[in-house]
């Protein structure tokens, strides 16, 4: 009787750690998105697809290169601080970059960094943690189609909405003019029906 107790006891501890792990990683990123500070990110055109997540637009951003001291200091896959503001338009700009978590209190991302200029420049290329925008599967490709438009009208501006809190970054939503690309495909849907 006592074996059943502790095997009982072992399920029930066991159990809650299953649901602990994924309710706190949820309830972590819905904490960035509700007292994050968002910030735009201009993108630019990439559409693969992932058979085990989902299909999804690959972000790249304008702004993912920084001037750096040396860039002997630094490889790719390195872990990186980038310290972020806005331009007067409200898109998000790259203030510096360091190895260092800042100790200040101003907006910055953990990244990596994707490329490191060799020819004296001093530049690094950056990874974001923020580079893919999943979508429900019924919208996928008419997103995706919407989306390849809006990078080849140079009239249409593009742009990841991402919440950024304590180093954390999560992506919100992809808008175009201002509209988010889940709201063009459902007006565009139901046009078509017409």
């Amino acid at each position: 009787m006592n074996s059943k107790k502790i095997l009982l006891t072992a399920f029930i501890l066991v159990a809650l750690a299953q649901l602990y792990v994924p309710a706190k990683m949820i309830w972590e990123r819905e904490e960035v998105l509700d007292k994050g500070t968002e910030y735009k990110f201009k993108t630019a055109p990439i559409d693969p697809n992932d058979p085990f997540r989902g299909k999804y637009i690959t972000l790249n951003y304008d702004e993912n290169t920084v001037e750096i001291e040396s860039e002997k200091d630094w490889r790719r896959g390195d872990k990186i601080y980038i310290h972020l503001t806005m331009d007067s338009d409200g898109y998000a700009r790259i203030a510096s970059a360091s190895k260092e978590k800042p100790s200040d209190n101003k907006d910055h991302i953990r990244a990596k960094v994707n490329h490191v200029w060799g020819n004296g420049s001093n530049r690094l290329t950056i990874d974001y943690p923020f580079d893919r925008f999943y979508m429900e599967e019924s919208k996928a490709y008419d997103a995706e189609l919407t989306y390849r438009q809006s990078q080849r009208d140079t009239s249409k501006i593009t742009y990841a909405l991402v919440s950024v809190k304590n180093g954390e970054a999560v992506l919100k939503d992809v808008l175009i003019d201002g509209i988010s690309i889940s709201e063009i495909v459902k007006t565009n849907r139901e046009k078509n029906k017409e």
